[in-house]
C-alpha cells in the first residue's frame, strides 16, 4: 500500500518568521519528504501515519504483529506514543500492545523474543528505527510499514525480509507493505532479485540481533531531541544552540493518495487490475467455466481448491473487498474468469431452504444442516467443510460433536450428509 501525504509531495515552506512549538525560528526554505523526522518535525504527519496504521489494523486484525520502520530512535519513540494514542483502548489493557524496539532501550529490547515468538501475543506493535531490520525472526509479522527513507537496496531487502517468513500453523502465508516514503519503487530495481547479501543466522546462545546492529550506534533520544522523546523535546538548556530538529504542531497533514499494489507468485509487480490479473491467471489453471465446475464437483474439500488458487497468486479476499458483497470463492471465480452472474453466500443458502433438500432427515439433522447453511452464509465453505464447526454456537446446542455425529448415523454419514449440502449450494457444478 503506497500511502501520499499532501506535504509529502507537495513540501512545506514555512512563512517568514515562523517559529517552531518551543520558540526557535524556523529556517525559511522549502521542506519535503527528505527533511521530516530528520531535519523537522511535523506533528500531525505522525499521527496521520498512525491513524491509517491503525485504520487497516483495525479492518483486519488488530492483534496483526506489525513492525514500523523509523527514521531514528527519537522518531520511533513519537511514533509509539502516537499509536498509544489511537490504540487507547488495547494500550490501556496491556502497555505492551505498543512497544519501542531499539538499541538504546533495555525495556524494549528485553520484548524482542516476545514480539517474535508466535505464541506469544504481546508485544503486537514495534517502532523501530535499525535494530530491527536484521537478524529477527518474525515469522508472524503481517504488516510492515515504512516512514524511513531508504535508498540502499541491501538494507531494503533486509526490512521486507522481515515478513516474508511462512508458518502454516498460524496461518501466516503473506504480509503486507504500507509505505509512507515511496520506499517500494525498489521493487522495480533489476538488483531487487537475486541471493541475499548478506545473512545472520544466530546460534543457540547468540543474540538475535547482529552485533554490529547500525541501531546500537544510533544518536540517543536525549541526543537528537533534548529530552525524553515521549511528548516532543525541551529546548537546550543554554538557550540560543541551535536544536537537532525543529518540531511544529499546528501544520495540518491529510493523505490526497492511495495505491495497492500486489505481487504475483514470482514476486513481480502486478501492473493490471487485480480482476483482469485474478481473470488470467484462474483461466491458465481451468482452459473453461466447465473444466473448473468438473473440478469443483469432483473435490472432496471445496477449500482445498481455494487454498491452490491462493498459491497461484489468486487474492480472493481482496477481491471480495472490492466487489463490496459476500461472494463465496465459487462465485467470485465463476463471475470473474468466466462471467458468470454471482450469487452472494446467503442468496445460495437460502435457495437451498426453499428447495426443502433434507426432507428425509429427521428434525435434529435437519436443525443441524440449517445451522450449518446460517455458518456458510457468514463465513464461506471452509467453515462448513472442519469438524471444528460442531464445537461452536448454535451447533453446540444439538449436543457434543460425538453426539451430532452419531445423530447422522456416523462420521461417513455425517461426511456424506455435507457433501450432499455442497452439491445443493453448488447446483451449477453438480
Amino acid at each position: 500500500m503506497r500511502i501520499g501525504l499532501d506535504k509529502d509531495l507537495e513540501g512545506w515552506r514555512p512563512e517568514k518568521g515562523k517559529r517552531d512549538k518551543y520558540g526557535q525560528e524556523i529556517e525559511d526554505r522549502e521542506y519535503n519528504v527528505l527533511d521530516y523526522d530528520r531535519e523537522l518535525v511535523l506533528e500531525k504527519r505522525t499521527k496521520v501515519v498512525a491513524a491509517k496504521v491503525t485504520e487497516f489494523l483495525k479492518a483486519t486484525d488488530r492483534f496483526a504483529k506489525t513492525i514500523i520502520f523509523c527514521e531514528d530512535i527519537e522518531h520511533a519513540e513519537r511514533m509509539r506514543h502516537a499509536l498509544v494514542n489511537a490504540n487507547s483502548d488495547l494500550a490501556g489493557a496491556n502497555s505492551k500492545y505498543v512497544m519501542r524496539i531499539t538499541g538504546d532501550n533495555d525495556e524494549g529490547k528485553l520484548q524482542l523474543d516476545n514480539f517474535i515468538d508466535p505464541e506469544s501475543t504481546f508485544p503486537v506493535i514495534a517502532t523501530t528505527s535499525r535494530l530491527m531490520s536484521t537478524g529477527v525472526d518474525a515469522q508472524t509479522c503481517h504488516l510492515i510499514v515504512l516512514d524511513r527513507r531508504i535508498n540502499s537496496m541491501t538494507e531494503f531487502k533486509q526490512i521486507i525480509g522481515r515478513g516474508t517468513r511462512i508458518n502454516e500453523d498460524y496461518n501466516k502465508f503473506f504480509f503486507t507493505i504500507m509505505d509512507f516514503r515511496g520506499a517500494t519503487k525498489l521493487f522495480a530495481d533489476p538488483a531487487f532479485d537475486g541471493d541475499p547479501v548478506q545473512i545472520y543466522e544466530p546460534k543457540p546462545d547468540q543474540s538475535p540481533v547482529p552485533p554490529d546492529d547500525p541501531d546500537e550506534a544510533a544518536p540517543d533520544v536525549t541526543d537528537q531531541a533534548g529530552g525524553s522523546g515521549d511528548d516532543g523535546a525541551r529546548l537546550p538548556g543554554d538557550g540560543g544552540q541551535r536544536r537537532g530538529k525543529y518540531y511544529v504542531d499546528d501544520v495540518e497533514v491529510s493523505v490526497v493518495s492511495e495505491r495497492v499494489q500486489y505481487l504475483d507468485a514470482d514476486g513481480k509487480l502486478i501492473t493490471e487490475t487485480l480482476k483482469d490479473y485474478t481473470r488470467k491467471t484462474v483461466r491458465q489453471q481451468y482452459q473453461s467455466l466447465n473444466d473448473f465446475l468438473s473440478v469443483w464437483s469432483d473435490a472432496e474439500r471445496k477449500h482445498v481448491i481455494i487454498e491452490e488458487l491462493a498459491k497461484q497468486g489468486v487474492f480472493l479476499d481482496e477481491l471480495a473487498e472490492q466487489v463490496g458483497r459476500d461472494y463465496d470463492a465459487f462465485d467470485l471465480v465463476c463471475h470473474i474468469a468466466f462471467d458468470q452472474p454471482p450469487l452472494t453466500r446467503r442468496e445460495r443458502a437460502e435457495q437451498v431452504r426453499k428447495r426443502n433438500v433434507f426432507t428425509k432427515y429427521g428434525k435434529k439433522v435437519r436443525g443441524v444442516l440449517d445451522a450449518l447453511l446460517d455458518k456458510y452464509a457468514d463465513g464461506g465453505i471452509k467453515s462448513v467443510e472442519s469438524l471444528d464447526i460442531l464445537k461452536v454456537d448454535p451447533l453446540t446446542t444439538f449436543g457434543t460433536p460425538v453426539e451430532i455425529i452419531k445423530a447422522f448415523g456416523g462420521k461417513a454419514k455425517y461426511l456424506a450428509a455435507i457433501k450432499e449440502l455442497e452439491v445443493a449450494l453448488y447446483p451449477k457444478a453438480a
